[in-house]
Formats: C-alpha cells, sequence, structure tokens
C-alpha cells in the first residue's frame, strides 16, 4: 500500500460554518493535529465558482509532510467535498470527529481508498 485516501461527502453542513474562512483555517488545523500529521505551510483558502452561485464557495488545499488535504465548501447547497490522503495512516475517525464538531453535518457519504501502484512494469498495447 502507497497511502491511504478518506473521501467525506458531506451535506446538510452549517451553511455560516462553511462561509467562513476563519472556521475553514481553524477545521484545518485541527484536522491536522487530530489525524497526526505536520502541516507543511499555511492552508492556501481561495474563494471559487463566483459565476455559479450553485458551485461558489471556498477550496481549501492543505499541504501535509505525507500528502495532502483538500475541500471545496458549496456556500449554497451546504455540501463539503473533502479529501484526505496521506502515505502515513491516520485516523479517518478522527478526521470525521473533526468534520462533525466544525460543520454538523446533516448526512455523510464516507469513501476510503487504499492507495499503491501495482508493481509491474507498464505496457502500451499497440
Amino acid at each position: 500500500m502507497w497511502g491511504q485516501h478518506l473521501i467525506l461527502d458531506l451535506s446538510e453542513c452549517d451553511r455560516e460554518a462553511i462561509g467562513n474562512p476563519d472556521t475553514i483555517r481553524s477545521f484545518s488545523t485541527e484536522l491536522v493535529d487530530a489525524i497526526g500529521m505536520k502541516a507543511y505551510g499555511e492552508p492556501i483558502l481561495e474563494h471559487f465558482a463566483t459565476h455559479n452561485p450553485a458551485a461558489g464557495g471556498y477550496t481549501l488545499v492543505q499541504l501535509i509532510e505525507t500528502s495532502n488535504i483538500t475541500a471545496h465548501f458549496a456556500e449554497q447547497s451546504g455540501d463539503i467535498y473533502l479529501d484526505v490522503f496521506s502515505c502515513k495512516a491516520f485516523s479517518e475517525d478522527k478526521a470525521l470527529a473533526v468534520c462533525r464538531k466544525y460543520f454538523t453535518p446533516g448526512r455523510i457519504k464516507r469513501t476510503s481508498l487504499q492507495r499503491g501502484a501495482t508493481d509491474r512494469p507498464v505496457t502500451n498495447a499497440a
């Protein structure tokens, strides 16, 4: 296995919280700590998709020494799309607890993947 990948689709979240950049930065810091990672620099947080109100919201990128955390916060719908990828194992339950604390989602769709390339050489079919 190369890495652990947690994919969370959170819906019915606190819209005030997901539209607040200070809350999102605090969430990022606490998430990194809760899963035992080390942040590599400050989180990048930008407001995107203002041309499409249904998709508009903040996007978070937090590099961690073992890979990255990314999320998009769709303000109008109250949805969050979060990915945590790390080549160091982490507690998915702790990640979920931080999400619940900050955003109180009504629904959670959780997908867990074990990532890894095969040890077979790649061949191109003619």
